[in-house]
C-alpha cells in the first residue's frame, strides 16, 4: 500500500521512494507525494528523477479498490522506461499544489457561510465552485465576499484529526456533502477542524492557517436549477 506522505505533511516538495509496479503510462510507488484525483481537487503534477532521465508526471489517481496512487506519465513524451524496484526522487508542481490548498480551505470557509447541504464543486488553482441545494434563499456575493475575508483575517491555525466510522455514523450532519461521501471502512476517517468555523471529514490538502488563503472574491452566482445555486470563487486581484 502507497504511504501517504502528503497528509504527513502537505508543505513537504520532494521525496526519495522506490517503484512498485508499472503499467500502460503509469507507475506506482511504495510512498508519494503526490496527491491522487477525488473529493473535487485536481491529481497533482511534477516529475519523477530517475538515475536514466526524468519522467513527466501529468495526473495523479487512486487505484480502484485500494489506497495505492497511480502516477500517470506522458505517452507521447518518448520519456525514460522505469522498472520496478528502481529509486526515484519525486518534485510535485509546488505553485499548482499550494494554489490547491488555499483554494481548498477557502472552500470549506465557503461552506460554514452557506448552511447548506453540498451537491457538487471542483477545486482549481485559480478558481474554484461549489454547488448548493438552496431552497428559496438568495445569496449576495458582495457580502459573502466580505464575510469570507473576515474569517481569513481571524488568521485561525487548521487542526488535523480523525474519528471512526461508528462516531461519523452518530454524527451525520458532520457531512455536508451530498455528492461526496467521505471513505469508510478502513477504521478512521480524516477530519478537518477550522477552529470555531468549520469541522468536516475531508481528503483534500489544505493551509495551515487561513491568512495562506489570501483576499478572496466570490466573482459569480449562478442557477443551476429550481433549487441548485453555484458560487464562483476566485482570488482578489494580485493575491
Amino acid at each position: 500500500m502507497t504511504e501517504l506522505y502528503f497528509y504527513q505533511d502537505s508543505y513537504l516538495t520532494a521525496l526519495s521512494a522506490e517503484i512498485t509496479e508499472t503499467g500502460e503510462n503509469w507507475i506506482k510507488l511504495d510512498r508519494t507525494l503526490f496527491y491522487p484525483l477525488g473529493g473535487g481537487q485536481p491529481g497533482d503534477t511534477g516529475k519523477l528523477v530517475l538515475t536514466n532521465g526524468t519522467l513527466e508526471i501529468v495526473n495523479a489517481t487512486k487505484q480502484a479498490g485500494s489506497n495505492d496512487v497511480l502516477h500517470h506519465s506522458n505517452p507521447d513524451s518518448g520519456q525514460v522506461q522505469p522498472a520496478v524496484g528502481d529509486q526515484v526522487s519525486m518534485q510535485i508542481d509546488w505553485q499548482r499544489r499550494y494554489q490547491h490548498m488555499r483554494m481548498h480551505t477557502a472552500m470549506h470557509l465557503l461552506g460554514s457561510l452557506i448552511k447548506f447541504p453540498v451537491t457538487g464543486g471542483q477545486v482549481g488553482a485559480a478558481k474554484s465552485r461549489l454547488d448548493f441545494n438552496l431552497d428559496g434563499i438568495q445569496l449576495d456575493k458582495t457580502v459573502l465576499t466580505e464575510e469570507l475575508n473576515e474569517l481569513i483575517r481571524t488568521e485561525r491555525d487548521l487542526v488535523f484529526e480523525t474519528i471512526t466510522d461508528t462516531e461519523l455514523e452518530a454524527n451525520p450532519e458532520l457531512v455536508r456533502t451530498m455528492s461526496v461521501q467521505p471513505p469508510k471502512g478502513a477504521g478512521v476517517i480524516r477530519m478537518v477542524r477550522i477552529p470555531g468555523i468549520d469541522y468536516q471529514p475531508c481528503g483534500g490538502t489544505h493551509v495551515g492557517n487561513l491568512a495562506e488563503i489570501g483576499e478572496l472574491r466570490v466573482s459569480k452566482i449562478e442557477n443551476k436549477g429550481k433549487q441548485n445555486r453555484r458560487v464562483h470563487l476566485m482570488f482578489a486581484e494580485g493575491a
